[in-house]
């Protein structure tokens, strides 16, 4: 039985543009079809999650990360009686807006953009939902519900102001109340994101050999992680040892935002979802412990995994594409392919042609962003070696 708090699609506020609604699915289902069948979703396939995308078969992707990410959001939404199907659909579109080569790429960007307004991959994501894809023929975009694009826009909690420039310009004709916090479903979706990469970038280190298992076994949670499995399977397989630790690792972070969003909750005793948009704090949180013990283990993966010699000469590598493929197609925007150059000869001014320059670029998967620089520029070699994380 789903808890007052929860989001009701009976009582969901709508699309920007009204549809008939389906018989055979509720309208976050839909949204949820809607994104997996985007084709920005599809591409996040070759985007960055740590390792650029060629690196190997083994390691995350975008697309990977953010399946696990939903796989962890159904199992918290539903422990906790919310809607599964919103809380799924925000998790698969949080990551919607990433540049190629993660968090590289996007800090280039940014930078990059800063006199046209700056990037930021969360308003990047609202905007692709919104605008960017463009296949129905009543609308652009993919005119989710009201409550999926607030999750997109306001997981991470209210907006600070001034906002990226991209959610003004939606938030202008669709206000998804900025200010507020999110439904706890996409409160859910942001916890989930955390937990999935802190434990998946973990497995990716090992297996790229950038810190060892005896390593890993001296950090806060992951010490007795390793220890239980010890104690229960001792002489245990290398390999079968640490993929036990690791398993364990996941379910502590799983059960502990259980426990504390399900007492969070209880205490406050919301009786809709209005009270938890004003509840002034997020429900859906870590145990105070757990949190700090999980700055140790990011602090650890930052100087060991993003950080490490190989990441720094890729960051260096990929930094420069990005900032050499940008003003290159600013004054040259006839390089642009066909479908893009409409946008380009209606473009009222540089700040409209930036815009239209880092939609593209932005929308770019690692291996293509590669191609072109060395199609249209050319000179730069890309290392062996990873990128960067969170």
């Amino acid at each position: 039985m789903a808890a007052p708090y929860a989001t009701d699609p009976a009582t969901a506020r709508g699309r920007l543009y009204p549809e008939e609604e389906s018989h055979f699915r509720s309208p976050f289902q839909r949204d949820r079809d809607r994104i997996i069948h985007a084709s920005a979703f599809r591409r996040l396939k070759h985007k960055t999650q740590v390792f650029i995308e060629h690196e190997g078969d083994y390691f995350r992707t975008r697309l990977t990360h953010s399946i696990e990410v939903a796989q962890v959001a159904r199992t918290v939404a539903a422990a906790l009686h919310l809607n599964v199907e919103l809380t799924e659909a925000v998790a698969l579109a949080h990551d919607l807006g990433h540049t190629p080569f993660g968090h590289t790429g996007e800090e280039a960007l940014d930078r990059l953009m800063q006199p046209y307004g700056g990037f930021d991959h969360n308003a990047q994501a609202l905007r692709i939902v919104t605008d960017l894809e463009r296949h129905y023929a009543e609308w652009d975009g993919l005119n989710l519900t009201w409550e999926t694009l607030e999750g997109i826009a306001k997981h991470n909690g209210p907006v600070p102001k001034p906002y990226p420039w991209a959610l003004t310009a939606y938030n202008q004709r669709h206000d998804l109340e900025l200010d507020t916090h999110a439904s706890a479903e996409a409160q859910v979706a942001a916890l989930s994101d955390d937990i999935a990469y802190n434990n998946h970038d973990l497995h990716d280190g090992l297996r790229a050999e950038l810190f060892s298992t005896d390593e890993l076994a001296e950090l806060p949670v992951l010490k007795d992680c390793f220890a239980r499995v010890d104690a229960k399977y001792p002489g245990l397989n290398y390999y079968r040892r640490r993929h036990e630790a690791l398993r364990r690792f996941f379910g502590v972070l799983v059960e502990d935002v259980i426990n504390v969003s399900a007492a969070n909750l209880k205490a406050f005793d919301p009786k809709s979802v209005a009270d938890i948009r004003h509840a002034g704090r997020m429900m859906i949180q870590f145990t105070p412990a757990l949190w700090t013990d999980l700055k140790v283990i990011r602090q650890f993966l930052f100087e060991r995994m993003y950080r490490a010699p190989a990441v720094v000469d890729m960051r260096i590598a990929v930094t420069q594409m990005i900032d050499e493929l940008f003003p290159f197609y600013l004054t040259n925007p006839d390089e642009l392919p066909k479908q893009w150059r409409k946008e380009v000869a209606d473009a009222r001014d540089d700040q409209t042609l930036a815009r239209i320059v880092a939609d593209y670029i932005a929308g770019m998967t690692d291996r293509f962003a590669i191609q072109e620089h060395a199609r249209l520029i050319g000179g730069t070699d890309v290392p062996p070696g990873v990128t960067d994380g969170h």
